[in-house]
């Protein structure tokens, strides 16, 4: 008779093969766990970090608007002092799609005198406006690079001769006299254009004339002092003009 295979029946046999089953349980549990805590929480897991409101936050412009009229932001007392026998004393205003934060007037005239000779002035004066924005910046700082840039555009304008800068004592919270000569019209014409920054508004204030027929042209000396005086008077409508921003 053929026996078959010798099954193990005593009870100590049989408690350590219950005790190896078990022992295997809680090795693989930590080694589960390890294999988890090692590679640690994702990005994806992370959550995004919230953006403080302060650092969203910049400083508001001080001017939310611009004068109403810009061709009154220089008085008529002076408009008849720097352009003589103007053409339209009340200016002329330029063309713009937001008047709100840019625009310009223009002055000029020639004083005919015949075999005296003549003399021709032209004043310009334009306003720039900037918003303060989280993603641009502060509308003052904002206008301060714009104000930079129209430094060195008048600086580099084509054709100019002798050209000079110097600051423009008060005007606006930063400003600049940049004086030059150019022909035109076969006449050399000098040139003063001021640039100046008041808080988050840029103005430019252009002045030039040319004697004709013999008369001299006007000094340089002489175009900055009444640019600067004109330049004065057009700050000084923007408190009053423009509403503050909140």
């Amino acid at each position: 008779m053929q026996r078959s295979a010798p099954r193990p029946s005593s009870s100590r046999t049989r408690t350590r093969l219950r005790m190896l089953a078990c022992a295997a349980v809680p090795l693989m549990v930590v080694a589960a766990g390890c294999s988890s805590d090692s590679e640690g929480p994702t990005d994806a897991d992370k959550p995004a970090p919230a953006t403080s409101k302060a650092e969203a936050k910049v400083a508001p412009a001080k001017f939310a608007t611009l004068p109403a009229d810009l061709c009154k932001t220089v008085s008529a007392k002076t408009v008849a002092d720097l352009v003589p026998a103007t053409k339209d004393k009340s200016g002329s205003a330029g063309k713009s799609s937001d008047i709100t934060t840019r625009g310009s007037c223009s002055w000029n005239g020639l004083d005919d005198n015949g075999v005296k000779g003549s003399q021709y002035r032209w004043l310009d004066v334009s306003f720039m406006r900037y918003d303060s924005d989280a993603t641009l910046g502060s509308g003052q700082d904002r206008a301060a690079e714009y104000y930079k840039e129209v430094v060195a555009t008048a600086q580099g304008t084509k054709g100019a001769k002798n050209v000079k800068s110097a600051p423009a004592a008060g005007v606006g919270s930063e400003a600049t006299a940049i004086t030059y000569g150019i022909t035109m019209t076969d006449e050399l014409f000098g040139n003063v254009t001021i640039a100046a920054r008041s808080e988050n508004v840029v103005i430019t204030l252009t002045y030039n004339g040319a004697g004709y027929a013999g008369a001299k042209s006007p000094a340089a000396a002489d175009l900055v002092a009444d640019a600067t005086k004109a330049a004065k008077e057009v700050v000084a409508t923007l408190p009053s003009a423009s509403k503050a921003a909140s």
